[in-house]
């Protein structure tokens, strides 16, 4: 993630078309990218991982028996080395979340601070984010779907890899409840257009912000502020979060 967001990036030209193919076969929103693993962080994959981390070879999940009960569920895509992720959790011991990322070093630091925490109500997949939803998780099962601070892929020739698409957001529609809710933030304001652009142009959707402040929500409390963000707001550095809503 960038420390601001970028006046001097090329224009969008408008995201995909609502044809487009959902993977866009060989074309990632992501890079994977090979890092020294820490102490803790290995230990959260070979010790954490057993209990807490999930597979596309488990196949579509039965949530309630997965964390034990029926509770609100929170999914979190690319949540980089999950501090976000684990403040919401231990915030909210009453509400079961599920971390998709593909970087090892931060699924491992994830499960190193959960386990550290004792907290029950986290799973992680360490897979592609539309396998994930298509596969993993069923219909109708998810209250909120987060993706925070997502690559924006700012080079015009690389529009394509931004993760945000039409096919995307219906993917996700079909995985919310009805009244469940897509909540988007980026620094880039090109990007923010680009969001906005897409979720106005989804059907089944509806902004919840209000008409003073659309397509923009204030940042809500619920999402917690990053040491990242802390330090941008005082460099006068913008952030625009988006929220909306599964209308049927």
């Amino acid at each position: 993630m960038n420390d601001q967001p970028r006046d001097d990036i090329a224009p969008t030209t408008g995201p995909e078309g609502p044809d487009a193919p959902l993977h866009r076969r060989g074309i990632k929103s992501y890079v994977l990218r090979a890092g020294r693993m820490t102490q803790a962080q290995t230990r959260g994959l070979e010790e954490v991982w057993p209990r807490l981390g999930l597979t596309l070879a488990e196949r579509r999940q039965d949530l309630d028996a997965l964390f034990g009960r029926r509770a609100p569920r929170v999914v979190e895509i690319g949540f980089g080395m999950g501090a976000s992720l684990v403040e919401q959790a231990e915030r909210h011991p009453e509400t079961d979340f599920i971390g998709i990322e593909v970087h090892a070093p931060g699924v491992g630091k994830l499960l190193d601070e959960a386990d550290k925490r004792g907290l029950a109500n986290v799973r992680v997949y360490r897979e592609d984010a539309l396998a994930v939803l298509e596969q993993g998780l069923p219909e109708g099962s998810i209250d909120t779907l987060q993706l925070f601070f997502p690559d924006p892929w700012p080079k015009k020739k690389h529009h394509k890899r931004r993760i945000v698409q039409p096919a995307f957001v219906e993917l996700i529609r079909t995985r919310l409840k009805p009244g469940g809710t897509f909540h988007l933030a980026t620094d880039w304001q090109a990007y923010a257009e680009w969001m906005a652009e897409v979720m106005d142009g989804a059907p089944g959707y509806a902004n919840t912000a209000t008409p003073d402040t659309a397509p923009y929500v204030p940042r809500p409390e619920f999402r917690p502020l990053t040491k990242f963000e802390a330090r941008g707001e005082k460099l006068g550095h913008g952030v625009w979060d988006l929220i909306y809503r599964r209308e049927d």
